[in-house]
């Protein structure tokens, strides 16, 4: 299936959940939030999320800074 993440479309195996595509993008442990078709998903959802085909998957990562 193809699913876009951070703007590049990816090929993902069918039932990719949230967690695995933060791990596919080597985002680091923590200071990271993801959305899902716009919408926020929980960091306590990631591994029971599933990335539907054609679905758009923002993973975000918190940069210090002033």
């Amino acid at each position: 299936m193809k699913a876009q993440v951070n703007g590049t479309s990816r090929d993902l195996a069918d039932g990719t959940s949230v967690a695995a595509v933060v791990s596919l993008v080597g985002a680091p442990e923590k200071g990271v939030a993801v959305a899902l078709d716009g919408a926020v998903v929980p960091r306590a959802l990631w591994d029971k999320t599933i990335v539907p085909d054609g679905g758009v998957v923002e993973v975000l990562t918190a940069v210090q800074g002033g």
